[in-house]
């Protein structure tokens, strides 16, 4: 393979831990998906991974019974990477599609901005029904791979 050729990205791979239903969960989730993103960086912004991973698990802590662990499901693609936050609880978050009623959060509340950045950030997003409660999540887009420096004659 030339050098300036970026390796392949691997075939999906798919990574699945059960969380604390606690705040301990928030930085055991961010270091998931910064070892699974660590070594492919071609496929998604890790930085913005863990942030909207950290805003999912937090979400699902504060809004959700603690009956059950919380499940995350990193799963790395192609064309970027998926993030799931699974919880015991079947009623759904608030909208990920558009902002709720109010517009954009008061900016002298300490909560409120989680979906926001979530429905900013990635490129997609949503929630579905699982057979233990939902599942709550975000796909971003593979980083398009930048031109390494001209080697010099």
């Amino acid at each position: 393979m030339p050098p300036d050729t970026p390796a392949p990205l691997p075939s999906p791979a798919s990574w699945r831990i059960a969380l604390p239903h606690s705040t301990a969960a928030v930085p055991i989730a961010r270091a998931l998906v910064r070892t699974a993103l660590a070594d492919i960086t071609a496929v998604a912004d890790s930085d913005t991974a863990e942030l909207l991973t950290a805003e999912l698990v937090a979400n699902a802590v504060e809004h959700t019974g603690g009956a059950g662990p919380i499940e995350l499901v990193v799963e790395l693609m192609a064309t970027g990477c998926q993030v799931e936050v699974h919880d015991r609880d079947p009623v759904p978050p608030g909208d990920l599609s558009r902002p709720g009623p109010g517009g954009t959060p008061d900016p002298w509340q300490e909560h409120g901005r989680g979906l926001l950045l979530i429905r900013t950030l990635s490129s997609a997003c949503g929630h579905r029904t699982t057979e233990h409660g939902k599942a709550v999540w975000f796909t971003l887009p593979a980083i398009p791979s930048q031109p390494g420096p001209s080697p010099r004659s």
